[in-house]
């Protein structure tokens, strides 16, 4: 079930044979506290990896290294085998805020982005369409963010990050304040667009049945400052079922919630 952490070389191979995120001997502080220490790890293209681990162990802070907000103290990350130094534009981010513009419909909220890079106006809204259309929401073009369900929202977010084709998705929680029955039905259509845009994902979660159910692989952090104790492979059966991705997984679920439990306990957290 475990397998080790390891330092790989970010230069071997190229192209789709190439890792897509490396970090090498990655260290991180703020002033006197230390957030993550001697992080190695290797994300390979079309993997979903969740980050896993206790309140403060410097999962948002990998995420920023990652979309290169953010550079390490020590230690190296690379992009696609080329070293991280500034911001990754390969790479979109979202977050459990959907930081949509109140006075602007759906449309032009998701058309945004092309508008800042001075796309003209009929491909951009050409474009914002039909990823609006992909995401369920073609009826509510002209809607505003208050007209909107707390669902309807996060998928106009997913819908802005997605227009300009990222490669890669960077996520922070991204579901967290949605009910129970939404966000399951984010989370599979999260991962059906992931599978038809070929994106690599590095996701941040504090919910393991989440983790469990979108990723392919685990990476278990442990209490402040962050340093991986186990990444872990996660069988998923071929049909790709987000409602039945659990089934099976009991002892996966209970390893990780003993793992944090064991770290919350050591640091005095409970």
């Amino acid at each position: 079930m475990a397998e080790p952490a390891q330092n790989r070389d970010p230069e071997t191979g190229t192209g789709a044979n190439r890792p897509m995120l490396t970090f090498n001997g990655v260290s991180r502080r703020f002033g006197d506290l230390p957030a993550l220490e001697d992080i190695n790890l290797t994300i390979d293209r079309g993997n979903f990896v969740a980050l896993v681990g206790p309140s403060g162990c410097g999962k948002t802070t990998l995420l920023n290294l990652a979309a290169g907000l953010a550079q390490p103290d020590t230690g190296t990350v690379h992009y696609d085998g080329t070293p991280l130094l500034k911001p990754n534009t390969s790479a979109g981010y979202l977050t459990q805020d959907d930081a949509l513009l109140p006075w602007r419909d759906v449309l032009t909220n998701v058309a945004l982005p092309l508008e800042i890079k001075g796309i003209d106006k009929a491909t951009r809204f050409a474009r914002a369409r039909e990823i609006i259309r992909k995401v369920g929401l073609a009826s509510f073009e002209r809607h505003r963010p208050s007209e909107l369900s707390g669902g309807m929202r996060k998928r106009v977010s997913l819908a802005r990050t997605l227009i300009y084709k990222p490669e890669t998705l960077l996520l922070d929680e991204p579901f967290g304040a949605l009910d129970a029955q939404t966000r399951v039905l984010m989370q599979k259509q999260l991962l059906d667009l992931c599978r038809e845009f070929k994106l690599t994902v590095l996701l941040v979660t504090h919910d393991i049945g989440e983790a469990i159910a979108l990723s392919n692989r685990i990476v278990l952090l442990s209490a402040r400052p962050g340093r991986i104790t186990e990444v872990l492979d996660v069988p998923h059966s071929p049909d790709h079922d987000i409602f039945r991705r659990g089934q099976g997984n009991e002892r996966l679920y209970s390893h990780i919630w003993e793992h944090l439990v064991t770290q919350a306990t050591d640091t005095g957290s409970i």
